[in-house]
């Protein structure tokens, strides 16, 4: 389990964050959210002029209204202008009506077209970006960009603008009329507005954004820690640590529910306030109280509190959109946010050289490296790794030995120095043609969701049943395959599990299938079952011929018989050799052979009491 459950700091007590990175944080927003959203900017404005008609129809049968009430007020009553006047009101509804639903649905198709879109820009950025990338960030966190947050854009663009042209077309039509009728009554009418506005602000103010940051946090590594506890669960199960990946779950499920109760409930109080100040009830008892008093002071007409008691009492619910629609447009400004900010991560640079591959000689040359922290990972490695050979990195933890390793099929660049095969430079290499050239096996085991056979044939899909058996049989896995239900037909995770080491087996299968000039194999046999371990690395050893292979171990004696050994320390490459000479210097590595020796004695020990 990598989930991280303890808050940052200023999350356990609600802190806000600082006056100037919270209005920094909104200016990013509002910049993103403008740029995401500006490939549809255009044709919204066809949706929004429709709103705003619609919404200049939806007060104007009240209008009509009032007008008939007045003609029936009359003497004698022109009944032919009542019923024109209501039947006109009656067609404008209609009118409205149509606009509402052309305009949604307008604004909706373009969503929906935008989000295939989007997913589609998304999908292919992720293809360009380093594959350490990927590395720093957990499955559900790449799930929340592709669909969590391009999700959380759809109020954004299908609703955002236009609840706030007709939220704000409604009142402004409406004022305007009731200022012809009486300015007095209408600046009463607006207290309740103003008292609305002034509520909403609170719920769209700095405590609110930086409660929805904390909470959108808190809620994805829920999704993370809920991803890794599944895939995890029966590997924790196995060694008795249950206990501990439930509470690593329940850690985040808390931290999640804390957070939600947070950002709500300040919200809900705060409108349920808004609410009520904008209740027909309550501005009809606001007009009703003003039109007594003007009317019993001489300033209003009796007959003048109609239209303000027909036409007035509709302006709150125009307005309620807004604040039912806030939390939905933060989490759309946040989301914006971080699509933006993935967008512009920095791509593998590509100077396109087309050339073949010839033999796979792999040179370090003065590489160094550091990842985003500025701490220095890697510094001044020199090495050569030619064809048919076998180097293994060693060193204690930390040492950089698996940061090398990634560094060869670029999931990150070199910060200095170049990293070549048969001379050229990787960079100069199309994605295609690099993991054509470069095989790797990690630690991480990634399976996709299909049969055993489709995710071999992702290594070369013009394989043949032949070809899959032939590497199935060299990593040790065929026997366990045709063991399955439906053999290289069954399907992962429906009827085929498979254990770590089997799973690590099949990934081993996988490079071996792609055949590629250079192989590299971050402990390949980490989780083999020792009765498979050997052969797993007589099989590598057997198909190394005419290869480059590098292979990172921590378990030493699965790596004496290599060609060479490079030890890493610190960053920086301190010995090499073959073991046999490595052990007879005494140096670092003679002290981690010993402490393997050490480990293997001890267990071997506790086997015999057993």
């Amino acid at each position: 389990m990598t989930v991280q459950t303890a808050p940052p700091v200023g999350e356990e007590s609600g802190n806000r964050l600082p006056k100037a990175t919270a209005k920094a944080r909104k200016q990013r927003e509002a910049a993103a959210r403008k740029e995401i959203l500006a490939p549809v900017s255009g044709m919204l404005t066809v949706a929004s002029l429709l709103v705003a008609l619609a919404s200049v129809c939806s007060v104007v049968p009240f209008l009509l209204i009032v007008a008939a009430c007045r003609e029936l007020l009359e003497s004698p009553v022109d009944t032919d202008r009542v019923w024109w006047l209501f039947g006109a009101a009656v067609i404008v509804l209609v009118v409205r009506a149509l606009l509402q639903v052309v305009a949604l649905t307008w604004s909706h198709a373009v969503d929906a077209g935008y989000q295939l879109t989007l997913r589609r820009l998304l999908a292919a950025k992720l293809t360009r970006v380093p594959l350490g990338w990927f590395g720093e960030r957990s499955s559900g966190e790449v799930k929340g960009y592709l669909r969590d947050d391009v999700d959380a854009l759809h109020f954004l663009v299908a609703h955002a603008r236009l609840d706030f042209i007709g939220a704000a077309v409604v009142p402004l039509v409406t004022l305007g009329y009731l200022f012809t009728v009486d300015w007095r009554l209408t600046l009463v009418l607006m207290i309740p507005l103003i008292a609305y506005f002034v509520l909403f602000g609170k719920i769209m103010d700095r405590d609110g954004r930086d409660r929805l940051a904390v909470y959108t946090r808190w809620e994805r590594r829920l999704s993370a820690a809920t991803v890794e506890f599944v895939d995890g669960i029966q590997v924790v199960r196995a060694f008795g640590q249950a206990g501990k990946a439930h509470k690593e779950f329940q850690d985040a499920v808390e931290g999640q529910v804390t957070a939600a109760h947070r950002m709500k409930t300040p919200i809900i109080r705060v409108q349920a306030a808004s609410d009520i100040v904008v209740m027909p009830v309550f501005v009809m008892l606001v007009v009703v109280l003003g039109g007594l008093a003007g009317v019993g002071l001489g300033w209003v007409d009796p007959l003048d509190l109609l239209p303000f008691l027909l036409v007035g009492l509709g302006i709150g619910s125009s307005l309620l959109g807004l604040g039912y629609g806030s939390q939905a447009l933060r989490a759309g400004g946040a989301a914006a946010l971080r699509l933006h900010e993935l967008l512009q991560t920095p791509e593998l640079d590509i100077t396109e050289t087309p050339a073949g591959v010839q033999t796979g000689v792999v040179r370090f040359e003065g590489v160094e490296f550091a990842y985003r922290t500025g701490h220095d990972v890697l510094r001044g490695i020199d090495v050569e790794l030619t064809p048919g050979t076998i180097t293994a990195l060693v060193g204690p933890s930390g040492s950089g030995k698996s940061t090398l390793a990634k560094l060869l099929p670029r999931f990150y660049d070199v910060g200095a120095g170049r990293i070549t095969i048969d001379g050229r430079d990787i960079r100069e290499f199309t994605s295609e043609e690099l993991y054509r050239t470069v095989g790797f096996v990690f630690q991480d085991v990634r399976l996709i969701r299909g049969s055993i056979r489709e995710n071999l044939l992702l290594a070369r899909p013009d394989a043949d049943d032949a070809a899959i058996e032939r590497a199935t049989r060299a990593a040790q896995i065929h026997d366990r395959i045709l063991a399955l239900p439906r053999g290289y037909d069954s399907e992962i995770g429906v009827d085929a599990t498979l254990s770590g080491g089997e799973a690590q087996r099949l990934s081993i299968a996988r490079a071996l299938l792609a055949d590629t000039p250079v192989l590299v194999l971050d402990e390949a046999t980490a989780f083999a079952d020792p009765e498979s371990e050997a052969a797993v690395q007589d099989a590598l050893a057997a198909l190394v011929s005419g290869r480059t292979v590098l292979v990172i171990a921590h378990r030493l004696h699965t790596i004496t018989g290599v060609d060479r050994i490079l030890v890493l320390d610190n960053g920086t490459l301190v010995e090499q050799g073959t073991h046999a000479r490595l052990r007879a210097a005494g140096g670092l590595y003679q002290q981690l052979w010993q402490i393997n020796e050490d480990a293997l004695g001890a267990l071997a020990l506790v086997e015999e009491t057993r």
